[in-house]
This record gives C-alpha cells, structure tokens and sequence, in this order.
C-alpha cells in the first residue's frame, strides 16, 4: 500500500483545493470500490483523476489495462514511481473533459469500465459527458460527495429525486454501493462520500423520442419544484397548447393533475413526451 504521507512529503506536494484533491488512503475501501466494479483480465479500465495512484495500483492487479487520466502535472512524478512496476497502466497527463478518451482505448475488445473517486467540483459533468458519449462503457463506478450519490441513485418519490436522477437512469441501472467516512481521506474532506454504480443499459424504450425534447421536458418539470408539473412544465412558452393541452394528456395518461415532476418515473416521463410530441 503506497503511504500517501510519506509520499507528499518526498515530492513537497501541495494538495489543491479547486481540484478537489483528497486522496483515498484505506485500503480496504479501495478493494471495495474495485470489488463493486467486478474487475477482470477481460477489462479496460478508465481511471480518472488517480492522484497518487493508490487505487490505480489495485486496478491494475485485477484489470488487463489501466488508463489513469491525471490533469495535475505537480503528481505526475510521483506517479510515475508509484506505478513504474506496472506494465498494463498508461498514465496521461491531461484533463478528462478535453483528452481523446477513444484514441487511449485504442481497440480495446473486451469490457470498458470507469472507476474513479471524483472531484467533487466536476462531477456531474464528468458523469454526464460518459454516461452521453458514444463509447460503450460495461460499468461505470464513481466515488462522489453522498448528496451527489443519494441524487444519482434516487427513486421516484423521494426527497433526493431530481433531474439529475433521470438523466442517470436514461442511460444506466444505478445503485448505491457504500458510504464512505471522512476520515478514510487525506484531506479530510468536509463531507461523507459514497460509491455509487452506474450500469449500462439499452435505450431501446425511449429511441421513438428525440433525446433533446426528452430533457427540455425533465428540466423544464423539475426547474421549479414546489410547483405541480401542469404549472412547471404546462407554462413553458415552448409547449404547443400550453397546460390546457398537458392537462388533457395527464387524464389521457391517467395521472392526477397535482401531480409533481419527482413523483413521475423515467418510464412515465418518456410516456408524456410521447403525447407531447
């Protein structure tokens, strides 16, 4: 297990807030994080922001390869020597949102898989920018802020329901793993993390939708919580015939008119936008 302390320390690294530095130093919680991504030979695995490259050496004990993406260049040293023994890790220095993730998979045949504990804050638009691309990704396994996670894994009908709940369950299956302490990070970051895993799925049940129209109705719903979706979504100027229209399509759907947009499945969003189309 690579001794994070000792290693700031050889190479005077100064941890920086604005990228969300806090390194993961429990080996037991790294397993664990690798365990929920089912890690094989078979595996490509994209790892993201590996800082000192602690889980990026576990990673690659179980993976066939390991792409490690680190934009902090001050850690690049020190990963190099962290990982020098490993000869199915490529580690590029660069920033995910920009690098060429299709040119570092190459012709990777087998499994594709994302597992990383992301800064805080860029991780939704990390998540989002997979979870839309068009690499077939298998899992994706991402440790984030537990709010972040609550958010993602949510069910219709709970308080952590939200948008960002059904962007997530358009494009995967997800579950929430495990919490994890404060106090298993150097740093000590302010608040509990979790790992949360996003399973690929097909997009079979919502191919007849435009997929813009699909989400300027999720957001448009979800824009202004405390009112009910014929007043959140039926005043949008962008919608033909307006609420007297959604209301008609609501009664048609069989659902009440008081209904709100967290109350409302994945499954009965794709049905409105259907009529609303």
């Amino acid at each position: 297990m690579i001794n994070t302390n000792e290693i700031l320390k050889k190479y005077d690294l100064k941890l920086t807030k604005t990228l969300g530095q806090n390194f993961l130093t429990d080996i037991n919680i790294i397993k664990k994080i690798v365990d929920a991504g089912e890690v094989n030979q078979e595996d490509l695995v994209l790892e993201i922001g590996p800082g000192i490259g602690a889980m990026t050496v576990e990673l690659a004990k179980r993976a066939g390869k390991v792409v490690a993406v680190e934009i902090d260049k001050h850690l690049i040293p020190a990963l190099e020597e962290n990982l020098a023994h490993l000869d199915n890790v490529n580690l590029v220095h660069g920033d995910i949102m920009k690098v060429d993730i299709h040119a570092l998979i190459g012709d990777w045949a087998g499994p594709k898989k994302v597992i990383s504990n992301l800064p805080y804050y860029i991780t939704t638009p990390i998540v989002m920018m997979l979870l839309e691309g068009d690499i077939n990704w298998d899992t994706l396994v991402f440790m984030v802020q537990k709010e972040v996670a609550l958010r993602m894994a949510a069910t219709p009908g709970s308080k952590d329901y939200s948008a960002l709940s059904v962007a997530v369950r358009y494009y995967s299956e997800p579950k929430m793993a495990f919490t994890v302490s404060k106090n298993c990070f150097i740093p000590k970051p302010d608040v509990d993390s979790a790992v949360v895993r996003l399973k690929k799925r097909e997009l079979d049940f919502v191919q007849d939708i435009p997929k813009e129209f699909f989400f300027q109705v999720v957001r448009a719903s979800f824009g202004q919580r405390r009112k009910t979706l014929l007043n959140a979504l039926g005043l949008q100027p962008w919608l033909n015939g307006g609420k007297e229209r959604l209301k008609e399509i609501l009664n048609k759907l069989g659902i009440k008119e008081t209904v709100r947009a967290e109350e409302l499945s994945l499954e009965t969003f794709a049905a409105l936008c259907r009529e609303l189309a």
